[in-house]
């Protein structure tokens, strides 16, 4: 054999054995990763392509066959285009996933798989290639049964299969929802999907995924729930969504907010009283996508919440408000609370004490304005003014709180969020300069303190009428220096002159201005009492330490966020609701005061994980008591029932139940059986001279106080939990001693079925 021969075999040797190494590595480029209860599969292009619950034999499979789950995509906003992975490379030394994609650009992911989650971090992307945003997902499930479209998660209620997946952002800019969502935060709306096909068929004119408007005129909120059909399925965000099979996919994502940019906004943008405003969006320094951190999670779905959404929320340092040392979406810790009606506050203390009540909203105080200007003392800096009235003397907030505290309940105030009032220090009559604006121009002539030609550089967008909410006229208004101008339209051809001018407005003092000054078209809230200006954002950091201060100088400890969804009209969406909460919360715990309870007018991705109860609205709209209906005159009770219930959140029944005259036993038996069955909340109304004419009225606070005890003892199982919540049923609740209760079902009037309940451990 000659040297040549030689050479030839060894060529082709390596030449098998780099075919071999290449194919190998082909078909070992695949990975498995596992939880304790979870099994995910990621092929070598960077798709999810298994889902396995491995809790039960044989492992069940989630990943739909035809829809494989990207990883992670990448989005470029100004092309409106996303882009999925096409190569993956898994490094075990550094537990890191490289992601290839089309456009150039290379993502590296920290994936670490916890006991109970797998964490994943996105560490470095480059080049960018006009990438501005990053979508975790979408993540897509064959699940069918509920879907949480505030958190993100497929859930499989059945007891046949019993499981969920579902993801957390473990950062602030990471926010619920894709990449496209206009202003991060997705239309308020319907959708079309049945929980249950057998149980609840689609009619033949209609179809999975199917999107339909809002009721009502868009002005009045309780005429939006207008469906009381089952498969009428309200959206509070796009976190979990469904496809035209019903199959729920989930998506999270992060936003480069550094630069300029502008979106065409509107909550419920599918109605002509809220057509979208264009909104020139603020750069926020430092805000970016790269950092971005998610938890994708996997369990049976009876344990979840407890065992794994906790876990995460404490492992990963989320918020974590509790009540009674317990976390507030325990559904042990649910608790409802007081309302004040009537203006008399002898006896509220007293009544809110013996239910087992730990807070009372003094809802009969009106609204509390964000107001700097105060320092954060609402009743003078002496604390001089004595609103709450009371037969033996009149009272501060402070000198109330101090008395409510006695029997560990705070109070609370109903504030109109990030609106700043007329009147007020940062709206008027001195307007701050960090106030927000929908569009910036440029004065384009000299104006004396008594001119009405205001001339500027450009009319794009300035015929748009105050905000997107119900477009209100008389918030229509400009910002030039110090002074509030208010106008309505501008002329079609140069020069541009603002028409219909009326010079210090909201009695802002009328000034001289000079060419080339900014002249800015402010972003607004609505009337009907909510008339203010929004903050930029580092006002509303500002706004938001202020709502802190409020309660640790006058003994607040629960706020009522009314007009709540004004935190997304600066463009920023669920960030912004996130950034606000965290700063209300972190001055708080600065200032050594307690987590605040806080109700509000909206849920959301933002609010999720710092809100701890959702009592908005109330009577017959939220739980009619006498016809044992969720919604009997809207469908509002039905609608934030699906919600609240699919993203593990205390259903509400808003402002309800006030004790009576003719107020019976029975009724509130009814009522705290429907409360923990569900897992609900509720705002009790209580009027002192009400109250006190109903006979029973002690009968009622020994009733509700056996079952919020029993509640607070975790003392009912969850199958028992399921009969509660039927109701058709009838229950009474008899205390043994502070460790156990005995639940009888009532039939015909006759106490049947004795069901003995235990105090849980840890409870």
């Amino acid at each position: 054999m000659n040297l040549i021969d030689v050479r030839k075999r060894m060529n082709v040797k390596i030449m098998l054995l780099m075919l071999f190494v290449a194919f190998n590595f082909s078909a070992k480029a695949q990975w498995n990763f596992s939880t304790d209860y979870f099994k995910i599969h990621i092929n070598n292009k960077g798709f999810i392509t298994s889902m396995k619950n491995i809790t039960v034999a044989p492992n069940r499979e989630f990943s739909p066959a035809d829809k494989p789950s990207p990883l992670m995509s990448v989005y470029d906003s100004k092309k409106n285009v996303y882009y999925k992975p096409i190569k993956a490379i898994y490094n075990k030394s550094n537990q890191s996933i490289t992601l290839n994609y089309p456009n150039g650009s290379r993502a590296k992911i920290l994936l670490l798989a916890k006991e109970k989650y797998f964490k994943l971090t996105l560490q470095s992307l480059s080049p960018r290639n006009g990438v501005d945003g990053v979508q975790w997902g979408t993540l897509h499930t064959n699940i069918t049964n509920l879907f949480g479209e505030i958190i993100g998660v497929a859930r499989d209620t059945s007891e046949v299969h019993n499981y969920a997946i579902g993801m957390l952002a473990l950062d602030d800019n990471t926010l619920g929802g894709t990449s496209e969502t206009v202003a991060d935060a997705a239309p308020f709306q319907y959708v079309i999907h049945t929980p249950d096909a057998a149980r609840f068929p689609l009619p033949n004119n209609l179809h999975e995924g199917q999107v339909f408007s809002l009721g009502g005129d868009g002005i009045s909120d309780v005429a939006f729930y207008a469906h009381k059909e089952p498969y009428y399925r309200i959206l509070y965000g796009n976190t979990a969504m469904v496809d035209n099979k019903g199959r729920i996919s989930i998506n999270y994502h992060s936003r480069d907010r550094t630069f300029k940019r502008e979106v065409y906004y509107s909550l419920i943008p599918h109605m002509s009283a809220n057509t979208p405003n264009h909104i020139e969006v603020q750069p926020l320094p430092g805000v970016d996508y790269i950092g971005s951190s998610v938890a994708l999670w996997g369990s049976p779905d009876s344990t979840a919440l407890m065992d794994v959404i906790q876990t995460v929320v404490l492992k990963e340092g989320l918020p974590y408000p509790t009540i009674n040392g317990k976390w507030v979406k325990d559904p042990a810790a649910y608790v409802p609370d007081a309302l004040t009606a009537g203006g008399l506050y002898d006896n509220v203390i007293s009544y809110a004490s013996r239910m087992g009540f730990k807070a009372i909203s003094l809802y009969d105080q009106g609204f509390l304005k964000a107001n700097r200007g105060n320092n954060g003392y609402l009743d003078g800096p002496n604390f001089e003014k004595k609103p709450l009235k009371l037969t033996s003397g009149n009272k501060s907030h402070k000198e109330f709180s101090e008395m409510a505290a006695k029997y560990g309940i705070t109070i609370g105030r109903t504030p109109i969020t990030n609106a700043l009032a007329p009147g007020t220090k940062d709206a008027s009559p001195i307007p701050s300069d960090s106030l927000c604006y929908q569009q910036k121009r440029v004065l384009m002539n000299n104006l004396s303190s008594t001119d009405t030609i205001i001339i500027v550089d450009d009319p794009k967008h300035l015929e748009e009428i105050g905000s997107w909410q119900g477009h209100v006229k008389s918030l229509n208004m400009v910002k030039i220096g110090k002074e509030l101008i208010h106008y309505m339209g501008i002329s079609d051809t140069k020069p541009y002159r603002l028409l219909k001018v009326k010079r210090g407005y909201w009695n802002t003092t009328p000034s001289s201005h000079k060419a080339k000054d900014d002249v800015l078209k402010l972003q607004v809230t609505i009337n009907y009492g909510y008339d203010g200006v929004i903050p930029n954002m580092e006002l509303q950091d500002k706004i938001a330490e202020h709502y802190a201060d409020v309660c640790s100088i006058n003994g607040l400890g629960y706020y009522d966020f009314d007009g709540q969804e004004f935190l997304f009209n600066n463009g920023h969406g669920y960030y912004s609701t996130k950034r606000f909460f965290r700063k209300m919360f972190e001055r708080a715990a600065k200032n050594g005061i307690p987590h605040i309870r806080f109700t509000g007018a909206t849920l959301s991705e933002g609010s999720w994980h710092y809100q701890s109860i959702w009592n908005v609205g109330g009577g017959k709209n939220l739980y009619d008591a006498d016809t044992r209906e969720w919604g009997s005159s809207t469908s509002q009770g039905k609608d934030l029932k699906d919600v609240t219930y699919s993203n593990y959140f205390p259903v509400g029944m808003g402002g309800n139940f006030p004790i009576k005259a003719n107020s019976t036993v029975e009724q509130y038996e009814h009522i705290q059986a429907i409360s923990v069955g569900v897992g609900s909340t509720y705002s009790m109304t209580l009027n002192q001279k009400d109250v006190e004419s109903c006979p029973q009225k002690d009968a009622i606070f020994d009733v509700i106080r056996t079952w919020e005890d029993a509640r607070a003892a975790n003392a009912f199982p969850r199958l028992l939990k399921k009969q509660l919540e039927d109701p058709k049923k009838d229950w009474t609740l008899q205390k043994i001693d502070n460790n156990s209760w005995t639940l009888y079902q009532k039939i015909n009037g006759a106490k049947t079925n004795p069901v003995v309940l235990k105090r849980a451990k840890g409870y």
